[in-house]
């Protein structure tokens, strides 16, 4: 008994904040006792500073988060300082590369520093002008010319190579994302690849085994990743999310942003042949004016034939990626998105692989301290991504050893090296133009 609570204790709380084009969310958990995620806390806020998941106003991003915040720290009775930051947007990009380093203590096992020196070479690769590596991720490895190695810890061997998936996006991006995190009066413990954390909540260790397509359908964009035995092989964000459809509905049948939104969620469908021809709505006219009558199956077509689209640019991610015909598990579709009636069937119909909803329930554990109106809307699709980044934090925390109080005072003990927010920040306070070339980490460690 003593066991388990101190282990409850010194679980450390974490802050997962998605910063998304329709909604600001943070979300405070940790770890609890069986392993599962405890949620202590949620707030959102309206998004109206973000477009296709990049900020585009400073100050009204700032406001939305500041909201989200307090809501979340008053409901989990945690002063938040430190948050884990979702970042996404069509300048994301992703390449392959190999790296290789010559062990030189022959004597001693292949250890986690030895893999963390091959990470850390890959953050120097050279990039284009005006682009950052956000993460660094290990592949397979070959240990002395033998290959498809997972986990090379605790082998002997001299030659340490790996086939990495690096993620890069735009500085200006990074920043702009950074600098409204910290005039919120908070700091950025890492930020991390939305389609990464929704992967995180939504799917099973089986089916990135199998081969499986991640489809995050969001306000503002659809981000993708691909697994197949169990690593990451593919990831894009593409430009097209849900408010595209809201604006399609605006434009092709004439009505208010508002009521657009509204026809979408509450009648939209994603096949237009599913619906009667003689269904309609009737949408209350502006000032007096007589009101509209909008028929269903019309709605289903503008909504159809947009759907396509971002599913074909889906469809062409995965065939461009190599693994079209390796997709044991298909396709899971999850985000706000997801939740349009039909769209299963659609993704079944243009891409010929299976596809099922993802919801992220599957980590959370059962909580008695939120309103249990709280834990249900927490099973939405929607917030696949806030719970997918607070479970990265977590897995940081522990990976780190480092456990913060239940307060959250504690800074982040910044590591230069990683160059995964810490260097980034300290160039944001220090006000330096960041040349890769010319600045050591030493100058900032001072």
């Amino acid at each position: 008994m003593d066991k388990s609570s101190t282990q409850e204790k010194s679980s450390p709380i974490v802050v997962g904040l998605d910063i998304g084009t329709t909604k600001i969310c943070a979300i405070v958990g940790r770890r609890s006792r069986n392993g599962k995620i405890e949620v202590l806390g949620i707030g959102k806020a309206e998004s109206a500073g973000v477009t296709r998941g990049v900020v585009s106003n400073i100050d009204k991003t700032v406001q939305g988060i500041h909201q989200a915040v307090e809501v979340a720290g008053s409901q989990s009775n945690v002063e938040i300082r430190v948050v884990n930051v979702g970042i996404a947007g069509q300048h994301i990009k992703s390449l392959q590369h190999r790296g290789l380093i010559t062990r030189r203590d022959l004597q001693s096992e292949i250890g986690r520093k030895d893999i963390d020196k091959l990470i850390e070479d890959m953050y120097n690769l050279v990039m284009p002008p005006g682009e950052e590596i956000i993460h660094v991720l290990p592949q397979e490895f070959t240990v002395d010319n033998e290959p498809g190695i997972k986990d090379p810890i605790g082998m002997a061997g001299v030659r340490l190579e790996a086939n990495f998936h690096i993620i890069s996006g735009q500085v200006t991006a990074i920043k702009n994302i950074v600098k409204c995190v910290n005039k919120a009066s908070l700091e950025s413990q890492e930020l991390i690849l939305e389609p990464l954390a929704s992967s995180e909540s939504v799917l099973s260790e089986e089916e990135k085994e199998a081969g499986v397509v991640l489809v995050d359908i969001g306000g503002g964009t659809t981000d993708v990743a691909i697994f197949h035995e169990g690593i990451i092989r593919h990831t894009a964000v593409i430009p097209f999310g849900g408010n595209s459809v809201t604006e399609d509905i605006r434009e092709g049948c004439s009505v208010m942003r508002n009521i657009a939104e509204q026809l979408k969620v509450r009648f939209g469908s994603a096949l237009a042949d599913e619906n009667k021809e003689n269904e309609i709505v009737c949408v209350p006219g502006l000032r007096g004016r007589e009101p509209k009558e909008i028929s269903v199956k019309n709605l289903a077509y503008v909504i159809q034939a947009r759907m396509e689209e971002i599913v074909e640019h889906v469809y062409y991610e995965i065939k461009s990626s190599g693994y079209e015909k390796k997709l044991i598990a298909g396709i899971v579709i999850t985000g706000g998105g997801a939740q349009l009636k039909h769209l299963r069937q659609l993704v079944e119909f243009v891409t010929g692989l299976d596809c099922r909803v993802g919801y992220p329930t599957e980590h959370l554990a059962k909580n008695e301290v939120l309103p249990k109106n709280t834990y249900e809307e927490l099973q939405s699709p929607t917030f696949a991504t806030g719970i997918g980044l607070l479970i990265k934090g977590i897995q940081k925390m522990e990976y780190m050893n480092e456990a913060i109080p239940a307060e959250v005072k504690a800074k982040p003990k910044y590591d230069a090296k990683t160059k995964e927010g810490g260097l980034l920040d300290r160039l944001l306070k220090k006000s330096i133009t960041f040349i890769k070339d010319d600045i050591k980490d030493e100058d900032f460690l001072k």
